[in-house]
């Protein structure tokens, strides 16, 4: 299931920041890494959503972490006006949106990441690129196991090493922490305005 890109834009934000495009977000992750490019870098996606009353709010993380060192993150908010409840359909929008975002960072942007740290291989410095899969394939534990092994091999297919749980903490956590409230069109446009003024 391929999500609209036209009735949900490509827009980030975190605690600081709103509007951000993608152009912006993969300057916000270069300028994170010259900062230090002497460190191990995780660059990872990863998408929760949640289902409240006639709508599912998917969220979409992207986060550079600096092992030990601290991270910088954004995230894209994605509204489904109805509530879904097929737990592959959810799975696999969860991917798709996942995998939207990873298309852009292209060989040519993920290069413009890894010569920054190149360098600096010898003092241990690396970058290697994830999307956390918000499933896990422990049947006793995870409805999603019967789905995982088809989204791993849709996240290998796009370039990225798939994670699931228990580690795929982007998803799980990160982005989870803001699916949880339900979408308030009202309320989310005054703080954009709020912002602005």
């Amino acid at each position: 299931m391929k999500p609209s890109t036209a009735s949900h834009p490509m827009e980030f934000r975190n605690t600081t920041e709103r509007g951000l495009d993608l152009d912006t977000v993969h300057e916000r992750i270069l300028h994170f890494i010259r900062l230090d490019p002497a460190a191990v870098y995780k660059f990872i996606i990863g998408t929760d959503c949640q289902v409240h009353s006639g709508h599912t709010k998917f969220i979409t993380g992207v986060v550079i972490q600096r092992l030990g060192k601290g991270a910088w993150a954004c995230y894209r908010q994605v509204i489904v006006h109805r509530a879904l409840h097929s737990i592959r359909e959810k799975l696999s929008m969860e991917t798709a949106l996942s995998e939207e975002i990873a298309m852009y960072f292209d060989e040519t942007k993920r290069q413009d990441m890894e010569d920054i740290v190149l360098p600096h291989l010898y003092q241990g410095a690396s970058f290697d690129m994830f999307i956390h899969i918000d499933a896990g394939d422990d049947e006793n534990k995870n409805r999603t196991a019967k789905f995982v092994q088809e989204m791993v091999r849709r996240v290998e297919s796009v370039g990225m090493v798939p994670v699931i749980k228990p580690d795929c903490y982007v998803a799980s956590a990160y982005a989870n922490r803001f699916s949880k409230k339900p979408y308030q069109p009202q309320l989310e446009d005054r703080e954009v305005i709020d912002g602005i003024l």
